[in-house]
């Protein structure tokens, strides 16, 4: 680890970006090649040889995926570039959103075969909802099949901006070589083992479709950018000083998309990638001015040094190095040493040493200022989503959204000895990951895992592994069942009588049970003529709701039933409070084997959202799990059905609605009690 001297890279010349796709689309390659050709690294990373930079996690590069965002740093002609490298796969997009709410730009990463797919459209969407600017990079152009406008047709119809294409193909599939820039009306071409482009004239057979398509962009630019089209009708053309200027308008507006293409593994498109990052996309003083709330007030901070210090927390990870906290510095500045306030935690934290950050390398920094992306050391409390300010100009930012968990699973320790330590591996992963929660259950005493899907459960239970040694035995919870009673039965009577010298015990106790009408239990008594004392009546529902603890099928609770004391008799010497509670739980745990029991099980109502085509496979196999289908909407493009399910059967269902529906399949669940199980559902 070395020290690094203070930035003084103006706020101007900061890009702090992320590169979104669906998983396999290019965004690891995107990212080496960024690292490479700026210098920061002195050779090619590649994904399949377990060699990039960002997927440094031992699991990623067995895995051959990117599951935890990677931050790094690197320089392009005077612009220093931030940027986080985040995973592609559904079950990780709670990485994607903690990323997403700290970033002022983005690089979509789109397969030119594919098109737009499952995952690529989801990460678009949360992009939306932070309002981050994106420019799109159409990757694999030298694969068979590739074709630009097709994957810029899919770009349109599935995610509906205004895509604006600034750049022509040289070569198709594996004959690609290069790409027309429209806006300088130059030719870039690359030759296997350069690294660099050559700039050449348009050759002479794509001069009329490169004049074209530089029409349809002027068009485009001028539909949307009021400015362009003053010019536009002025010379019926654009300077492309204009289009320039317009394109970096309509990206931070949202209202239109600079699209480019090339070849990542090849190496091909990757510096004009480059200059239209640094082009097209903001710096942190181009975005609005972070806003946040304090004792109900609404704050603003600019992205200025000079005011007082704001950043919010967005991911902390324990290292070899100590407990990191990345931080988002939207306002002031900090060093080491200073002292800032947690208004969540409400408690002051020193920091310790600031890093800049190089995925798993750290160069430790003097100083942070507005517009910085760096890990802290020496903060305790902070989490994944706090505030933290200085104490003298308090503020509480909004934290990312933390989407709820949708499968469990069971964990326990293999080794009794290994309990402990599994207990504090989980604790320290549910803070590392917010999307992953642990609980124990109050019934059947497990402790269950949530998360986003298997997989992301999966990679949780290998990290404790590899990081604890801790074997770790996993299994589906165990549904709390229930048990009730369907026919009741009327004057059960029951006496507890015991003798075993000195003072006995008597209670006689007849009891009538009968169904209720919904969960719960109702005790109450009939007993005429102080037969039963009233203190003794008290005693016998205590015995009775005892009694409820353990049904006659399985051994669970019982409920939705009444139960009546309709007589009973005592004795003047031996009846006491204890023999009459103890009669309640004997008499009514005889009562109900004499009853009829059904065994009930708990059921959710799931709202699952697809596209209309994948309708027809979800509710069949929603019938399969023993669903019943309650609703259903339309809307334009999709349908969202309503359906009520055994919860026993939702376990995988995560995995299986996604692939159904191509990854494009939502669905939420809420408990709605309990439903009587059928014969066939065993019970463990």
């Amino acid at each position: 680890m070395r020290t690094e001297r203070p930035l003084t890279t103006p706020l101007s010349a900061v890009r702090n970006l992320g590169i979104l796709a669906h998983v396999d689309a290019g965004k690891t390659t995107v990212t080496e090649r960024f690292l490479y050709l700026t210098g920061t690294t002195h050779r090619r990373g590649e994904v399949h040889d377990g060699t990039t930079v960002t997927d440094f996690d031992p699991q990623e590069r067995d895995r051959g995926i990117t599951i935890f965002a990677a931050a790094v740093t690197c320089a392009w002609d005077g612009h220093r570039i931030n940027l986080i490298d985040t995973p592609g796969h559904v079950d990780f997009a709670d990485e994607v959103e903690r990323s997403l709410r700290v970033l002022d730009g983005a690089v979509a990463v789109f397969d030119a075969v594919a098109g737009v797919e499952p995952q690529s459209e989801s990460v678009w969407r949360q992009a939306d909802r932070y309002g981050v600017p994106r420019i799109a990079f159409v990757n694999k152009l030298d694969r068979t099949g590739a074709d630009l406008d097709t994957a810029v047709a899919s770009l349109r119809e599935r995610l509906h901006p205004a895509p604006l294409v600034v750049q022509l193909p040289i070569g198709t599939e594996a004959g690609f070589t290069g790409v027309v820039d429209l806006l300088r009306m130059r030719a870039l071409v690359w030759t296997d083992g350069d690294d660099t482009a050559q700039e050449l004239p348009v050759p002479d057979d794509l001069l009329e479709e490169a004049g074209r398509r530089r029409r349809l962009l002027e068009e485009a630019v001028a539909e949307l950018h009021p400015g362009a089209l003053e010019e536009f009708y002025d010379g019926s053309a654009l300077s492309a000083e204009t289009l320039r200027a317009a394109l970096r308008d309509l990206t931070s507006s949202g209202e239109g998309v600079v699209v480019l293409c090339g070849s990542a593994y090849r190496n091909r498109g990757i510096e004009p990638l480059l200059d239209a990052v640094v082009a097209y996309l903001p710096s942190p003083s181009d975005v609005p001015a972070v806003r946040g709330t304090y004792d109900g007030g609404a704050q603003e901070r600019a992205a200025d040094p000079q005011l007082p210090f704001s950043a919010l927390a967005f991911k902390v990870s324990a290292t070899a190095t100590g407990r990191l906290t990345y931080l988002r510095v939207y306002s002031g500045t900090i060093e080491k040493g200073d002292t800032v306030w947690d208004p969540g935690a409400r408690r002051t934290e020193r920091i310790g040493r600031i890093l800049r950050v190089q995925a798993d390398r750290h160069e430790r920094l003097d100083r942070a200022v507005a517009g910085d992306i760096v890990a802290v050391i020496g903060l305790r409390s902070a989490r994944a989503g706090s505030t933290l300010c200085a104490p003298d100009a308090p503020i509480v930012l909004e934290p990312p959204a933390v989407a709820d968990p949708v499968v469990s699973v069971a964990v326990e320790a293999r080794r009794s000895t290994d309990t402990d330590r599994l207990t504090s591996a989980l604790a320290r992963l549910a803070e590392e990951d917010p999307s992953l929660t642990v609980r124990t259950d109050g019934e059947t005493g497990q402790t269950v895992l949530s998360g986003m899907g298997e997989l992301h459960l999966e990679v949780a239970v290998e990290k404790i592994r590899r990081a604890t040694g801790v074997e770790v035995a996993v299994g589906r919870p165990r549904v709390a069942h229930r048990e009730t009673v369907v026919r009741g039965v009327s004057g059960h009577v029951f006496r507890h009588v015991k003798q075993d010298g000195g003072a006995g015990q008597f209670a006689h106790v007849v009891l009538d049970v009968e169904p209720l009408d919904g969960p719960g239990f109702e005790f109450r008594s009939a007993v005429v003529g102080g037969r039963v004392p009233q203190e003794y009546v008290r005693s016998v529902e205590a015995g009775c709701r005892d009694a409820l603890t353990e049904g006659p099928i399985g051994g669970f609770p019982v409920t939705g039933l009444r139960v009546t004391l309709a007589d009973g008799a005592t004795h003047v010497k031996d009846s006491s409070e204890q023999a009459f509670r103890t009669a309640g739980r004997l008499g009514l745990r005889e009562a109900l084997r004499a009853c009829t029991t059904v065994l009930l099980e708990p059921v959710v109502e799931v709202t699952v959202t697809v596209p209309e085509d994948a309708v027809g496979g979800v509710l069949g196999d929603l019938a399969a799990r023993r669903g019943r289908v309650t609703g259903s909407t339309a809307r334009t493009g999709s349908a969202t059905v309503t359906a009520t399910v055994p919860l026993a059967e939702l376990f995988g269902y995560a995995t299986r609605l996604r692939s159904r529906t191509q990854g494009r399949g939502t669905f939420t669940a809420r408990p709605t009690g309990y439903a009587p199980a059928p014969a066939a559902v065993t019970v463990r």
